[in-house]
């Protein structure tokens, strides 16, 4: 530009000598012709000379503010939108700079409303449960959010701009987006994912608006948990159903029986009456089981918990229990630390539960003769553990992990026979939770089994 502004005043400043000369012609007399033209030249290139130097000037006052908002406009194009352009010469070029100025910041303050939005959409989207995957017409990923990476298996930052299908080859998750892509309704359906941990995947497809589309959004929730609990809900009720079922049923066909001339034979009526008798306290210790767990679950305790001295009810619970011991010609006994001044944080009748349930269970479980002892110590200034040990029969090393849940039964037609309702370890273990401790169990088949709960112990001032 500055070049052609050049030319074109240098031009205008020769055009005007050639019309002044060739006036000044037009009027000269033939003889005086050669010489007239002769000076003419000289003058017209004198007069180019000393017009190049204005014609530079002018030419440069005029370009220099349109190169200072050429060089601004390319700044504020990149992103430096705290640039600002300073020019001075006409009005309307001052004005033009304070409008790229103001244009400039008002630009700054609404892009960095936008990268606040976005930082904040994506905080938001990055903290939900729910996965977020957003993808372009041709399958490009977009956008996606950690929870989604963590679901599929894959990394976010490898995965954006490539296609969906490269980053997870899973025939069902892209039936599920063609199946969207073919309907203006969002698609739901649930899978079974099968990685490392086999989990449910619950996914939820739509298109985005636009004619065509712009693209899919496809949400996943995680309801492995869900499906857990609901498993756990139906083996609950058919436990449940079976265990209320097995006694009705005996106490249906006893009194059947002695309704059919048993009643009348003293000798024969006996063992029925003694069934129906054993079969109702079976019943009763379910239900109270059951209540007890459903209070339990239910956070409706009241619990009163205070400092107490962990060897007073140890004493109670072989008190209550020693007959049960004696009549199976059993020991039980406790095994105190030589410095027995061990406070816990208990509440009385937890505590009693929990040591009835352990100390019970020791007892139908060890054979005739056994022993069964029960010894405390304090590993660290916090805790206390406390530990029912048995010489009985034993749990093998693959049903630890179950032995505290509801209804799990090692031996089930031998834990039928002694008479438990399954539930007992289950109670014991929430109790132990509800008092903000643990418990956990060993074993050796043969040898016996030794459950140990964790306590609070209260400090010394």
């Amino acid at each position: 530009m500055f070049l052609r502004l050049f030319v074109t005043f240098l031009l205008f400043v020769l055009l005007t000598e050639v019309l002044i000369g060739a006036l000044m012609l037009q009027r000269a007399e033939s003889h005086h012709l050669s010489g007239l033209l002769s000076d003419f030249l000289i003058a017209a290139g004198l007069g180019a000379v000393l017009a190049t130097v204005p014609a530079f000037i002018l030419a440069r006052r005029f370009v220099q503010p349109v190169h200072s908002l050429t060089e601004g406009a390319q700044r504020i194009a990149e992103g430096d939108y705290d640039y600002k352009i300073y020019v001075s010469g006409a009005s309307e070029y001052q004005a033009l700079a304070r409008t790229f100025n103001e244009m400039s910041e008002e630009l700054a303050t609404q892009f960095a409303q936008l990268e606040q939005d976005r930082q904040q959409l994506r905080a938001i989207l990055d903290g939900m449960v729910e996965g977020v995957v957003a993808m372009d017409r041709e399958q490009c990923l977009l956008f996606v959010n950690d929870r989604a990476a963590d679901l599929l298996g894959f990394r976010p930052e490898e995965a954006i701009g490539r296609k969906f299908w490269e980053v997870v080859r899973h025939r069902k998750v892209q039936q599920i987006l063609q199946r969207a892509h073919h309907t203006s309704e969002p698609h739901r359906e649930e899978i079974d994912w099968v990685g490392a941990n086999v989990k449910s995947i619950a996914i939820f497809a739509t298109e985005l608006p636009g004619e065509p589309s712009h693209g899919t959004i496809m949400v996943l929730h995680d309801t492995t948990q869900l499906r857990q609990l609901e498993r756990l809900r139906q083996d609950f009720v058919a436990n449940v159903t079976h265990e209320l079922n097995t006694p009705l049923s005996v106490i249906k066909s006893a009194v059947e029986v002695l309704f059919a001339g048993a009643m009348d034979d003293p000798e024969s009526r006996l063992p029925f009456m003694e069934q129906i008798s054993s079969q109702a306290d079976r019943l009763h210790a379910l239900i109270l089981d059951l209540l007890s767990l459903a209070r339990i679950e239910s956070n409706k305790l009241d619990l009163q918990i205070m400092p107490e001295y962990i060897s007073l009810p140890i004493e109670d619970a072989i008190e209550r229990l020693s007959m049960r011991a004696e009549a199976k010609s059993q020991r039980l006994f406790a095994l105190p630390p030589e410095i027995d001044d061990l406070q816990v944080w208990i509440d009385d009748s937890v505590i009693a539960q929990i040591l009835d349930n352990l100390i019970d269970n020791a007892i139908k479980y060890t054979p005739a003769g056994g022993t069964i002892q029960i010894h405390w110590h304090a590993p660290d200034e916090a805790h206390v553990c406390l530990e029912i040990e048995d010489t009985g029969i034993g749990i093998p090393e693959a049903d630890l992990p179950r032995i505290f849940e509801r209804f799990y039964r090692v031996d089930k037609g031998r834990s039928r026979d002694i008479g438990g309702t399954g539930l007992g370890l289950a109670i014991v273990k929430h109790l132990v939770q509800a008092l903000q401790g643990n418990i956990r169990a060993t074993s050796r088949p043969g040898v016996g089994t030794t459950f140990t709960v964790t306590l609070r112990r209260v400090r010394d001032e």
